[in-house]
């Protein structure tokens, strides 16, 4: 990882992290407590779910109209996760850019490749849960995905979480007010974070990796 320092001069920012890592609600809690700082609203083709907004938590779109996006070259960057399309709005960033106001993209780490190719400047961060465990736990206490689901999303933060030497700095979410302390300083004082310098990434990954559905049963998750 590198270390890209920010300014006063708007900026995008990219977070990154597996499902149930937080960044959704950092994210927010962050822009709203900065003025200066708004979130790039996603397009996809996932049917909204219980409680979801539209252009608040997500643009949602049938699949032909995302196709003709792509077309159109309305979009920074795209990936398909978990079955869906998910699309950063061009014109909606060089917007919020030109208004003075710092962007935060939520999307993967293939997402955060386009990005990083065609803006250089941005400045990437990657959240990791403190464990294994915490991350699993908090997926369950969602209430929303099947135990099957969740092995899935397991089995896919792996995957994901083994990405983040591609970005600028690391950080870890286990006290949600501390992460949030940590994640302001490094988008408003340009400050890199530190919460993963005790953190064995790799064990991480590596532990990631071998859990399975029963594992998660069996630590009554």
């Amino acid at each position: 990882m590198n270390g890209k320092s920010s300014n006063q001069e708007p900026k995008v920012f990219i977070l990154s992290a597996p499902s149930g890592g937080g960044k959704t609600s950092l994210a927010r809690a962050l822009a709203d407590s900065c003025e200066q700082v708004v979130i790039s609203v996603s397009h996809t083709t996932r049917p909204p779910r219980p409680g979801e907004a539209e252009g608040v938590d997500y643009y949602f779109v049938e699949p032909k109209d995302f196709e003709q996006m792509i077309e159109a070259g309305d979009f920074l960057e795209y990936a398909r996760v978990f079955e869906h399309h998910y699309g950063t709005s061009r014109w909606a960033l060089e917007g919020f850019l030109a208004a003075g106001k710092s962007v935060i993209l939520e999307i993967d780490w293939q997402g955060a490749r386009e990005v990083r190719a065609a803006i250089p400047s941005a400045i990437s961060i990657y959240i990791l849960p403190p464990s294994v465990d915490v991350l699993a736990a908090r997926l369950m206490a969602r209430g929303r995905d099947s135990t099957s689901e969740i092995g899935s999303r397991m089995e896919k933060a792996a995957n994901e979480m083994s990405h983040y030497g591609e970005y600028d700095h690391a950080m870890v979410n286990g006290d949600f007010a501390a992460a949030l302390t940590e994640l302001r300083q490094v988008v408003l004082a340009g400050q890199p974070p530190l919460s993963a310098s005790g953190l064995n990434i790799e064990a991480l990954v590596h532990s990631a990796k071998s859990v399975r559905l029963k594992n998660l049963d069996a630590a009554n998750l």
